[in-house]
């Protein structure tokens, strides 16, 4: 079901020699990674052996269409062949290969698009065709918008193929840019920590502890579902992956409990999607933020803190409605209590904390992830069933290696479109067009903007959705005096939510199959649950107190902003929910998603405004409920 819905291409199931074969080397960029991390050596040399190892992989575990064999077939050993001779022509002749950037033989602007077209094709196999589809479209914009009218605003010189291709391999700007940087470091070394997190059995532990904290509640069901996607998302990553993971444990449980098929599955992918929008872990794309910005991975955690916390009051208030809402009841669920099974196996927890507390006290995010892997391997041994032997910690390895591929191409074709953006300046002039069609008034550029993303999230992957975004989008919103955080947590949440969003919501469709439920009215009940994770992004860039929800500013500040947006939060819960004593009317609900929105204005004059109109709906709507009490 992972394979159907997921933005990710399934990888064929190996067995045998080349099962053996795929492992061993999988492993052995393991072991480079962790070595890297501790003798770090050049970066770009670094970059390029990773992709010579990467790329190969690909064309053996990924099969060239759907439903094709499960072994590699000539085809793919000769593209797995080429790939590794291209990748390794860069490191050969490095010092004369990057010398030469200016003045390229024939054979480096060959290898170069060798290079470039097996990308795509890798791309094509892991994630389809649309992101290969978009970097065709860059790359004519770059050789042929030397043919558009001079005084367009998207026109530009023009530039031959020799000065693209040097564009796309023979620096850092392109398929071995930052995105690809930010897969060879940040992405694997996570990627890794979840494999072993998930062979030393803490996955089925997450999943029984939120069935073991909520028991006795009518909402109980609809918390266990989204405290386990919370903390299955450290492992899995993946907003699709993390539905299907909790939804084949927990629907059973749900639909126990009443939940329509509906209502079910928009809890489900919720809870998904909210995994990969909250710390320590993330999505991928928040690790190219601490790039682009130049800020370490624990400051991006401080930004998306508050932001998660409201999003997930929102969907527990939502919760807690909807179960007053269906008359859901408590399920007796088959797992331990939460004190014995805390006291056995807590220890999967520590790990998680030691990656925050390590980079607190300085450590990069690279060590620190390394340190908490280590620990989840040695504490595994408390568990007899679960123990990393040595053969059980080789696979754990190059299991990280091989979740990480999809990544890594996906995020080497991403380098082509940024190398593209960087040479013609698309950047600058796409962000002149947004703020032309704008009017340059901000909350319209903040809507095109959003809306732009979320176009973008229907046709490619999160991380690559976010990495366009941020190179033609971002533009637009710092050029009207948003700052770069503000820019890159509202882009990168967008992106994120493009999971859950019309027409496609893999999440939603994921939950959708497992329920049974109607696809599109599990992706409008999805919406609802995770409309505040819609909504509080524009405080970030639409007003002065937004940058205190990302953590800037003094404690004051902050708790204000906080104080504030929970109540915001909890009128919109009520507004979608269309309940909160008991069932609201047209206008109580039109009331509180007024108050909401006013109060997420994080000004004074508007607080002050939509507090009134909270206290308006709330006297209204008990009045009215008083006058049908007595009818």
């Amino acid at each position: 079901m992972i394979a159907e819905f997921d933005a990710e291409r399934p990888a064929r199931h190996l067995s045998g020699r080349v099962s053996r074969a795929v492992t061993l080397v999988a492993l052995g960029l393991s072991l480079y990674v962790l070595w890297q991390t501790f003798l770090p050596g050049s970066v770009l040399p670094y970059r390029m052996a990773f992709l010579a190892v990467v790329l190969p992989l690909v064309f053996v575990c990924y099969k060239p269409r759907r439903g094709g064999g499960e072994s590699p077939g000539g085809a793919d050993w000769a593209l797995a062949a080429l790939a590794l001779a291209a990748c390794v022509y860069p490191l050969v002749v490095f010092e004369d290969f990057i010398r030469r950037t200016f003045d390229p033989t024939a054979l480096d602007v060959a290898v170069g698009a060798v290079i470039c077209v097996l990308v795509l094709e890798a791309c094509r196999r892991t994630v389809g065709w649309i992101l290969p589809a978009v970097c065709l479209l860059f790359l004519a914009y770059a050789y042929y918008g030397g043919y558009l009218p001079f005084d367009w605003v998207l026109g530009h010189r023009g530039y031959d193929i020799d000065r693209i291709i040097v564009a796309f391999v023979m620096g850092t700007d392109g398929v071995y840019g930052v995105p690809l940087d930010v897969a060879a470091t940040y992405i694997i070394l996570f990627t890794i920590y979840g494999a072993v997190l998930d062979h030393s059995g803490a996955g089925r532990f997450f999943v029984d502890v939120s069935l073991a904290a909520f028991r006795r509640s009518r909402a109980a069901p609809g918390r266990t579902v989204t405290l386990a996607g919370f903390l299955l998302g450290t492992v899995s990553g993946s907003g699709v992956a993390t539905t299907v993971s909790v939804g084949s444990v927990a629907w059973p449980i749900l639909r126990r409990a009443g939940y329509p098929r509906e209502q079910g599955g928009g809890v489900l992918a919720a809870a998904g999607i909210g995994a990969i929008l909250s710390p320590p872990t993330l999505g991928a794309a928040a690790f190219i933020i601490a790039e682009y910005m130049q800020v370490s991975y624990l400051t991006v955690l401080a930004y998306a803190l508050i932001p998660t916390l409201l999003y997930y009051l929102g969907i527990f208030l939502a919760i807690e409605l909807d179960a007053r809402r269906y008359g859901t009841h408590a399920v007796a669920a088959d797992a331990p209590r939460l004190g014995p099974l805390l006291r056995r196996f807590g220890y999967h927890f520590s790990s998680l904390f030691v990656i925050v507390v390590l980079m607190a006290l300085g450590q990069s995010p690279f060590r620190a992830v390394v340190y908490a892997t280590l620990l989840a391997a040695a504490l595994s041994f408390l568990d007899r069933e679960h123990r990393l032997t040595p053969r059980r910690a080789a696979h754990a390895l190059a299991a990280g290696t091989l979740g990480v591929l999809p990544v890594a191409v996906t995020c080497a074709a991403a380098g082509m479109i940024v190398a593209v953006v960087t040479l013609t300046g698309l950047g600058l002039k796409a962000g002149s067009v947004i703020v032309g069609l704008s009017g340059g008034v901000l909350v319209v550029t903040a809507l095109l903007c959003a809306l732009a993303v979320l176009l973008l999230g229907l046709a490619v992957p999160v991380t690559a959705s976010f990495v366009i975004a941020a190179a033609i989008i971002a533009p637009a919103l710092k050029g009207l005096g948003v700052t770069p955080a503000e820019t890159y947590m509202f882009i990168f949440y967008y992106a994120v939510l493009s999971e859950v969003s019309p027409p496609t919501a893999l999440s939603a469709f994921a939950a959708s199959a497992i329920t049974g439920g109607n696809a599109y009215r599990t992706m409008l009940a999805t919406w609802k649950y995770t409309l505040p994770a819609f909504l509080v992004p524009f405080a970030f860039v639409l007003t002065p107190g937004g940058a205190a929800l990302l953590g800037q500013g003094s404690a004051g500040e902050i708790l204000l902003a906080t104080a504030v947006s929970a109540p915001a939060v909890a009128a919109l819960a009520m507004a979608t929910g269309g309940r909160a004593a008991g069932p609201a009317g047209i206008a109580v609900r039109a009331l509180y998603g007024a108050a909401a929105v006013l109060l997420l204005f994080l000004s004074p004059v508007p607080i002050l405004i939509g507090t009134g109109v909270l206290i308006l709906a709330t006297a209204l709507h008990l009045v009215l409920r008083k006058r049908e009490a007595r009818s």
